[in-house]
């Protein structure tokens, strides 16, 4: 059961002046007729009934008024008291200003009065606002502030199909609140979502669908040609890559805008891409676009360019280069042409930086109708998807939600802050996986943002609200506490990103790209920057980091402390901090076990610790199992041992030493999996020591103790035993011994090393696990001899699993009719016969039968072959012996 008190009571009382909100005129229901052309007007009525009772799913196709009608039309029909607001999630943070600026014109009121919105870097509020657009980080940062969401009536979630972390977390914290809210509402939507799943989430809710308006749409696949667009070299670009994706961009237009009329669209996987897209069409195509206006849309643009893309349509002709943005979450008239490169940017786990990235994918059947659907809004429209028509039947049907292979920590991080210790606790449309949570869970807590027992820390309750994962979350709170917050910003900012270098291959050095920032960001400074440096992403890493500083709340320090990069460094990767090992200039160890090397001409090389920040599989043998560190800093003992006393350990360590074969006894000062000092001492530990020891014998093998002849014959007679009597004779095998020595610690008390194993009487050893009656039916059950007719006491070989072998002369075995047996009369010997010689003759545990049918043929072959042995006529009168017939003669 986990705590409630975080979820149940608001941490801190509810303004009161958000809940008594002024007074302002509000559109009425007339509004509704007015945009009667949209087609969702149809079915607001009948959405406002269901939301009185329920939950809601509203599919709606693109372009039918979803996003800006219906939360206008649901506040004007006495669904939402005066007192209280609507919420609405746009995935995007230009699609949330784009639908509060829409909703606001439609209204007649100004953006931030009866709407506005909040994103990460913006925000246009007031008391007045009765409907708040946000993005989804924005959504549950206020649910953690205000558990019950006092002002609000009802929360909508649109363009729900996207399916990104925040959002699955965003309905999950919903539905949790509904269970101390009944009047709280919530309203899922989307063009394409499949709405039967989250109909049963949501409880029974009710599923509304409204018809969409669209044209046709032609789909062309151009015969897809790849010219050299970069300028460093003539090679074709590498399929999926910027230069490869631009390639495709500007063909594509170019074609589009000689075959076409109209507004063109053009999909492209991020700014970088519309970047050098745009700058590569004015250089190469100027003619072309003389009557022409390109247009860039994308996440970061002011707001001046965003409101450009949305103002009435202009009279020279569009070409606007949009990121996936313009898919669903936004509407953008007089397109009659798209451009489809086919690819987009989804958030992927990053191992090297343990971090998330974004990486460049193939989009979904689903998206690619998305995009084709731009074309056909207002008239018939043209689609070029610009990759072979072939690869349609190897793409999704849909994009995989986020939460199915995203890295976790984030997630399990705000539900700590909610109260939640597992996931199973709220509901899902996918869960998360488990192992990604287990990994969560175990990152927080060396973080020290969780407890052992889940809960968060003081810490970790400020890590939360930051917009970056929690190890740049505990690097930049840690970094303002030692005075140090713009040498963090930057690292963080530095980290989120690519490399600012534009070969990684130059050094793994973080302090020359530090420098390089530092530098550009203090445009006086006159300090030259590295040759490597990319200078134009540097202005993007750095207007970053002032964002970064501005929510940290702190200042720039007055000298850059570089020096203590490597020690922010470590709050944020503990288990990467690595010590070089013995003997090399290159490899190290790293605190969580795994191995990694520096290039062998690095300046880092032979640095005693670092902290690596970014580790990655080698270019040349991504399999080999040596990993490649990338980016990394110095660290120095005395800054472990000042700013991270709570990772170090100090531990008696008693244990095995292979390599001298003996119990080593230490006393030792550990960071994760690092031995950062060793000091001998002699441990009086006697279990500690009896345990070490057996660890020695079981990584040495049981070959190691001193088996005699007699000491493996009574073995191999007991392990015949366990076969025949399973039930009561215990498995004494090398593997059933070699699973748990508790058998031999006794007769090793204080020893120390392999060679004092010599002492051991194996063959005592295995008696003494049986009590004295058990000890007497050893050689009763299983005898180690047989003693034969003549005389002779013959060794019995036992091999687990098979008949006793007997090996004994013929002659000796005269005047025996049957076959010898042992445990009980039920196992036949197995006898090898053998000749004068001691050559076998014949194989058998049928002796009568031999003697019967096989002997005289023996006897006529072996007595011309040993004339000077007994051969006699019938074996069952004859006399056993050893002898030949002379020495029976003499006697």
């Amino acid at each position: 059961m986990r705590p409630q008190p975080l979820r149940a009571t608001a941490e801190k009382p509810v303004d009161a002046a958000r809940i008594t909100m002024a007074k302002t005129p509000l559109p009425d229901s007339s509004i509704i007729e007015r945009y009667s052309e949209l087609p969702v007007s149809a079915v607001i009525s009948k959405l406002s009934a269901a939301l009185q009772e329920a939950h809601c799913v509203l599919s709606a196709p693109t372009g039918s008024g979803k996003t800006t009608l219906v939360p206008i039309a649901l506040l004007t029909l006495a669904l939402i008291p005066d007192h209280k607001k609507i919420i609405m999630l746009e995935p995007r943070r230009i699609a949330a200003r784009a639908a509060a600026v829409r909703m606001s014109t439609m209204v007649g009121a100004p953006v931030g009065t009866i709407i506005g919105y909040r994103t990460r870097f913006d925000s246009n509020i007031s008391a007045e606002t009765r409907i708040e657009v946000v993005t989804e980080g924005i959504l549950i940062r206020k649910i953690q502030d205000d558990p019950e969401l006092a002002d609000t009536q009802l929360i909508i979630f649109d363009e729900f199909h996207e399916r990104n972390l925040q959002s699955d977390l965003g309905l999950a914290l919903c539905l949790d609140l509904c269970e101390l809210r009944e009047d709280l509402r919530l309203l899922v939507m989307s063009a394409t979502l499949e709405a039967p799943p989250i109909c049963t989430l949501l409880g029974g809710g009710v599923h509304i669908e409204a018809s969409g308006r669209s044209y046709p749409v032609d789909i062309h696949h151009p015969p897809v040609t790849h010219r050299a667009t970069n300028r460093f070299t003539h090679q074709n670009p590498r399929p999926g890559s910027k230069s490869a994706i631009v390639d495709l961009a500007l063909t594509g237009i170019a074609r589009a805008i000689q075959e076409q009329a109209g507004d063109i669209l053009v999909f492209l996987p991020g700014a970088g891409e519309i970047h050098l897209c745009r700058e590569l069409l004015a250089e190469k195509y100027s003619s072309l676009l003389a009557d022409t206006e390109l247009l860039p849309l994308y996440g970061n643009l002011s707001h001046q360019e965003q409101d450009r893309i949305f103002q009435p349509k202009a009279a020279r002709r569009r070409v606007i280069l949009s990121t996936p943005i313009a898919e669903t979450s936004l509407t953008i008239d007089g397109i009659r042409c798209v451009v489809d490169t086919g690819y987009y940017r989804r958030p992927v786990h990053d191992q090297s930086s343990g971090l998330s990235r974004l990486t460049t994918a193939r989009i979904s059947k689903a998206s690619a109708d998305q995009r084709a659907g731009r074309a056909g809004r207002t008239a018939p429209g043209i689609c070029y998807r610009l990759w072979d028509k072939h690869i349609d039947h190897g793409l999704l049907t849909s994009t995989p939600p986020e939460i199915i292979n995203s890295e976790l920590s984030a997630l399990v991080l705000q539900l700590a802050l909610w109260g939640v210790r597992d996931y199973s606790d709220l509901k899902w449309i996918d869960p998360p996986r488990r192992s990604s949570w287990d990994k969560a869970l175990v990152l927080l807590r060396q973080l020290n943002c969780l407890t052992d027992t889940g809960d968060i820390t003081a810490l970790g309750r400020k890590v939360t609200p930051l917009p970056v994962h929690p190890r740049l979350g505990v690097l930049l709170i840690k970094g303002n506490r030692e005075g140090a917050c713009w040498t963090s910003c930057l690292l963080a900012a530095l980290l989120s990103d690519k490399d600012i270098f534009r070969s990684r291959s130059v050094t793994a050095d973080i302090l020359p790209r530090l420098e390089a920032l530092w530098s550009l960001a203090d445009a006086g400074s006159g300090r030259k920057v590295h040759p490597a440096t990319d200078v134009r992403f540097c202005k993007a890493v750095i207007k970053q980091a002032r964002q970064l500083l501005k929510i940290v709340g702190g200042t720039i320090e007055s000298k850059p402390q570089l020096n203590d990069a490597g020690s922010l460094l470590a709050h944020a990767y503990p288990d990467r901090v690595a010590s070089l090992r013995s003997g090399s200039r290159t490899s190290y160890l790293l605190a969580n076990g795994r191995g990694a090397m520096l290039a062998a001409d690095d300046s880092l090389a032979g640095t005693p610790l670092l902290v690596a920040a970014q580790v990655g599989d080698t270019d040349h043998s991504p399999h080999s199992g040596q990993s490649r560190i990338y980016m990394a800093a110095p660290i120095t003992r005395a800054g472990l041992e000042y700013f991270h006393t709570h990772l170090l350990q100090e531990i008696e360590d008693v244990s095995w030493d292979q390599q001298n074969r003996r119990v080593k006894s230490a006393i030792e000062l550990r960071l994760g999996q690092l031995v950062l000092e060793s000091k001998k001492y002699t441990s009086h530990d006697s279990d500690k020591t009896a345990q070490a020891f057996m660890d020695g014998v079981g990584q040495n093998g049981l070959a190691t103790l001193p088996w005699t002849r007699e000491s493996r014959d009574l073995q191999a007679r007991l392990c015949s035993l366990h076969h025949w009597l399973p039930d009561t004779w215990p498995d004494l095998s090398d593997e059933h011994l070699a699973n748990d020595l508790d058998w031999l610690v006794p007769y090793c008390s204080g020893m120390r090393n392999l060679g004092q194993l010599k002492s051991l009487d194996m063959k005592a050893i295995l008696l003494s696990m049986f009590d004295w009656n058990q000890a007497q039916q050893i050689d009763g059950l299983a005898p180690s001899h047989i003693q034969v007719p003549s005389g002779s006491k013959i060794r019995l070989n036992y091999t687990p699993g098979e008949a006793p072998v007997l090996a004994v002369r013929l002659q000796e075995l005269f005047g025996l009719y049957e076959t010898p047996q042992v445990c009980r009369n039920s196992v036949s010997v197995l006898i090898h016969l053998l000749s004068p010689a001691q050559r076998p003759i014949q194989v058998t545990q049928d002796l009568k039968s031999f003697w019967l049918n096989t002997y005289p043929e023996v006897r006529k072959e072996m007595a011309g072959r040993y004339p000077k042995h007994y051969w006699p006529q019938d074996p069952f009168e004859a006399q056993a012996t050893r002898k030949t017939k002379k020495q029976m003669d003499r006697k």
